[in-house]
């Protein structure tokens, strides 16, 4: 409760700074409302009724790190956690227990293209920051509007730069840092006519604080957008080579004795270093999409896309090989009518996705792959259709109701043992209904409610994950969200303010279980309770009392989780309200954002982590720690020089934990201080 009281002290401390402030306030610099497309419609940020995170090309440009992970974590409800460089996972108001790498339970888009594939996993690591201008990030079911994924949907955008000069722009930089931090980008930029061209090229390298954690990503995508008359088409081109070590965990002694060293041999199984544990991933993918704008009440939106994934990952008791293949699908049709009173939009939709996967299995002889142990074909696909009407009312009400199908199937059959047919597994149709409804309070404040549920399958690394075997008993995810919230604008406009209250009841949890090996399966594990409070509050200050000050911003933001498991049990063990594993009871990140006239600026965030259950037990427990970060340079006329620091007060800290591992080696530990330096040119 001490704790609670404290974070709670923090956010107000936000709004006395901006109280005390009031007589000296620039307020011809206000906060101004940002337009989001959540929904498949623009509106103002604060007139939907739903929690939306919005990031901002300036967010990202500042991140101290090359990666998403300090830009996410600084949005309450939102975890993004490194086990080693390269490997990422995210959540979204909910905990890791079914995803040991990658993204799950989340459906992910980059401009309209789903890149979540038809198994249900999304390859974000692909990505590198430098490639997006933005997001929007939804927190909670949206399958009414998104298909499959309890935890939310993210939204990313590469949005082509206005007002080039002349028909080409080039950009690029260089960086350099600790434990052999390296990148290179550059970027050309065509416009002509309708016809706008952007081509960006990365490389990222570092040989990692710990054993085994060495990392490199080669990444080039094409984004491109011809608009004639009513029509618009966007093509997304991306090619990504990312290997990565994977050192594993540690138990709590060894995390204390020596982090640095990578997962060692125990009784018959050798160590991470011995078996040269790590993934190779090299993934191909193309999307169209196509916007025709038929008048001004009907738009019919369409795209296709493909993608094909080289995936290899030498583990400790195996060598896995995968080749997948996807391909997807999808259209809608929007109907908008409106006049000063009554506004309508109606968006009618399907989407369609599939993949199929070749995966074999060999031994491992110290990264050299053995005697083949399975060989695999899966065929997966799933679906969902939707339709959402959005009624805004005298400016002052909105209404949103929605519902969606969604289903998924399996066709899977071990190729190596004779006369083994294709046998089926489909995940039947399951209605997910939407309903939300806000008030204008205000002219700059709005509350809002709503009723949503959420549906999402295994994914095809949990049907079928890395022991080798098939779980086709696995059932899909449920449950149902209730949310209130108040949002909007305070003093003048220059105070942003985001309060969310939510309660989440999740049936069929699939939960993560180790062999004695150490390799993952799932399980369908009962019930939890995720229900919590966030807000954000961020106060635009410009000092006329103090020269050469162009903006300061103040920003402070509170997760309080304290999820629990309902009706659980494992095998006669009763873990009911238990906390829930891996995820903390509460985060609060605080900051400041300071940028004089002169072009030098000073970006830092405090980012405050309660303990993390790590096992399911909850006898075990990662301790709290006190991350800061920050980034300060000289930026002016498209050129910066910059510093960049990461964990400043040298905590010893696992930002990626490996929940429920067997041998409690849950620790993967996290660089200590270090050091970024670099510059860039071509700016916008």
């Amino acid at each position: 409760m001490k704790r609670i009281k404290l974070l709670l002290l923090a956010l107000g401390s936000v709004i006395t700074v901006a109280l005390s402030a009031q007589d000296f306030i620039d307020t011809s610099s206000v906060l101004k409302e940002v337009v989001v497309q959540a929904f498949h419609g623009k509106a103002g940020w604060k007139e939907l009724p739903a929690s939306i995170a919005i990031i901002q090309k300036n967010e990202l440009r500042n991140s101290p790190l090359p990666n998403f992970i300090p830009v996410f974590n600084a949005i309450p409800g939102i975890r993004m956690e490194e086990r080693s460089p390269g490997s990422y996972r995210l959540s979204i108001r909910g905990s890791l227990l079914r995803s040991p790498f990658g993204v799950r339970n989340i459906k992910v888009y980059w401009n309209g293209l789903p890149l979540t594939d038809g198994g249900g996993n999304t390859y974000l690591n692909l990505i590198d920051i430098t490639q997006v201008t933005g997001a929007e990030i939804l927190k909670g079911p949206v399958a009414a509007a998104y298909g499959a994924g309890t935890g939310g949907a993210v939204l990313l955008k590469t949005n082509p730069s206005e007002n080039i000069q002349g028909k080409h722009h080039f950009s690029g930089g260089l960086s350099g840092g600790s434990f052999g931090l390296f990148q290179l980008q550059g970027g050309w930029e065509y416009k002509s006519g309708s016809f706008n061209s952007t081509i960006k090229q990365i490389h990222l390298q570092s040989d990692g604080y710990r054993q085994q954690s060495r990392m490199r990503r080669d990444g080039f995508n094409w984004h491109a957008s011809w608009q004639k008359k009513k029509q618009v088409w966007r093509l997304l081109a991306m090619y990504t080579d990312l290997f990565y070590q994977t050192p594993g965990g540690i138990n709590e002694a060894q995390f204390n004795m020596n982090p640095q060293q990578a997962r060692q041999p125990a009784g018959t199984l050798p160590g991470a270093v011995q078996q040269q544990t790590a993934i190779y991933n090299k993934t191909g993918y193309v999307g169209v999409h196509h916007e025709w704008t038929v008048n001004e009440s009907n738009t019919i939106r369409s795209f296709v896309t493909g993608s094909l994934t080289a995936f290899k990952n030498p583990f400790i008791t195996n060598f896995e090989e995968r080749a997948e293949d996807n391909a997807g699908a999808g259209t809608q049709w929007q109907y908008k009518w409106g006049n000063d009173i009554h506004q309508l939009q109606w968006n009618t939709g399907i989407e369609w996705q599939y993949q199929f996967a070749n995966i074999d299995n060999f031994g491992n002889r110290r990264g050299i792959k053995d005697t083949l142990q399975y060989s695999d074909r899966v065929h997966a696909s799933q679906w969902f259709v939707f339709t959402q009407l959005q009624y805004r009312f005298n400016h002052k009400w909105m209404l949103q109701v929605g519902i969606s199908s969604n289903e998924q199937s399996y066709r899977y059959k071990r190729v190596n043992i004779a006369n083994t047919d294709y046998t089926q597994k489909t995940i039947r149709s399951v209605v997910t209904p939407r309903i939300a409804l806000s008030y204008q309070i205000t002219p700059s404040t709005t509350w809002y409610a709503l009723a949503a549920k959420g549906f999402s399958a295994p994914t095809l690394a949990e049907f079928r994950p890395s022991d080798g075997n098939f779980y086709g008993d696995l059932n899909a995810e449920t449950g149902w969200n209730f949310e209130i919230g108040w949002k909007g604008y305070a003093f003048n406009e220059y105070l942003q303010f985001d309060l969310s209250w939510y309660r989440f009841r999740l049936k069929n949890a699939i939960v993560r279980r180790n062999s004695a090996g150490g390799a993952e399966y799932f399980v369908n594990a009962g019930s939890t309770m995720q229900q919590g409070f966030e807000g954000m509050l961020k106060a635009k200050l410009i000092a006329r009392r103090t020269k050469g000050i162009s903006q300061l911003y103040l920003t402070s933001s509170i997760s309080y989780q304290p999820y629990r498991f309902e009706n659980y049990r494992q095998g006669n063990t009763v873990y009911d309200d238990n906390p829930l594993t891996g995820v903390p009871r509460y985060t609060w990140v605080t900051g400041v954002q300071l940028e004089t006239i002169g072009g030098w600026y000073l970006h830092a965030a405090l980012n405050a982590t309660a303990a993390i259950s790590l096992n399911d037990a909850n006898d075990a427990s990662a301790a709290p720690y006190q991350l800061l970060q920050g980034r300060t340079g000289y930026r002016k006329k498209g050129i910066e020089i910059f510093l960049s620091m990461d964990n400043g007060l040298n905590q010893l800290y696992s930002l990626g934990n490996d929940i429920n591992a067997v041998g409690r080696r849950y620790y993967n530990a996290a660089a200590p201080r270090n050091f970024t330096f670099g510059m860039n040119f071509g700016l916008r």
